[in-house]
């Protein structure tokens, strides 16, 4: 039996949020090479600042300049730091009472080794070189030096409008594991073909397969290729620019029911001016040059019309 494919996957994107004046003003704050504490309506300096009260539950006002020096309350060591943590080397977490508030901040300590590392040991902020108005800002926490430690180099006038919104980069890594079924599906496009199942019961055929039928559980072990040509079922216009958009809207994302399938899957339909694009309308795959294939869907640039008939819509209507 053939080997099952995998590959890595990361799904990204770019997430944009107003920071409000009370998250503003501490990465302002940040920005700027000092360290915002709000007070509470019980005299607590919190730092960062709540942006309620906690028991008024009235918006934060009273915000406080702490220093950028503090004592480790409590630490963790994480000896293999993986991607996005502050440092690429072992580390310290740290919760950091800052001199002049009364709550700590999680933070990173840069230190050698856990055995440099207390509770109640004095540290002080790092600055980053480049600063942006992010919690990133703060490089790390480092010992504190017998000498007082360096003011944060100023930002310059054209960077000195307050922080607004933030756009921060969120990503998820991990290795998609092919069915057999899919494996097998994707080897044929590494081929040319278009390999779906069938079903033993009900005799559907589906594309991409199905490890078994989602109607009555069968396995689907008959494997069936397919026609290059198929259906429009149902269909999308694209107008919206979005990060990453490899085509010029409008464009078409269509559901294409291929000749010999009962089940139709998601391509795109170009050559044709999208608001032409119609549900019935008869379509083939458009293959990239043979020696760009790979084992991937886009093997298959996109779907282009026939030029045949429309199909009738009682063979279609049972698949929209």
């Amino acid at each position: 039996m053939a080997r099952t494919l995998s590959a890595p996957v990361t799904v990204a994107f770019d997430y944009t949020r107003s920071t409000g004046p009370v998250l503003g003003r501490f990465l302002t704050g940040l920005r700027d090479g000092v360290v915002v504490g709000a007070r509470t309506s019980s005299g607590t300096v919190v730092v960062p600042p709540p942006e309620y009260d906690p028991v008024t539950h009235v918006q934060t006002t009273d915000f406080v300049e702490v220093s950028s020096v503090g004592t480790v309350t409590s630490w963790s060591w994480v000896p293999e730091p993986v991607k996005g943590q502050p440092l690429d080397r072992p580390f310290a977490f740290a919760l950091v009472t800052l001199d002049g508030a009364d709550t700590p901040m999680l933070h990173a300590v840069d230190v050698a080794s856990a055995t440099d590392m207390s509770t109640g040991m004095r540290v002080q902020v790092r600055w980053a070189a480049d600063r942006v108005g992010a919690m990133t800002d703060i490089e790390a926490f480092v010992p504190l030096r017998e000498d007082p430690p360096a003011a944060a180099s100023p930002v310059g006038t054209e960077e000195a409008t307050p922080i607004t919104g933030v756009i921060t980069p969120v990503s998820l890594d991990y290795v998609y594991a092919a069915s057999p079924e899919e494996s097998a599906f994707y080897r044929g496009l590494a081929e040319g073909r278009i390999v779906g199942q069938r079903c033993p019961a009900c005799r559907k055929v589906y594309v991409p397969p199905r490890s078994a039928c989602p109607s009555d559980g069968q396995p689907t072990s008959e494997e069936v290729e397919l026609s290059h040509e198929g259906t429009v079922t149902t269909f999308c216009v694209v107008n919206v620019p979005f990060l990453g958009q490899k085509i010029t809207p409008p464009y078409v994302s269509a559901y294409v029911l291929l000749d010999g399938a009962d089940i139709a899957f998601l391509h795109l339909i170009l050559d044709i001016p999208a608001d032409e694009v119609r549900m019935g309308m008869r379509v083939k795959a458009v293959w990239k040059p043979e020696d760009e294939w790979g084992t991937t869907i886009e093997n298959i640039s996109h779907f282009s019309p026939t030029g045949d008939p429309d199909a009738d819509y009682e063979t279609y209507k049972n698949h929209l």
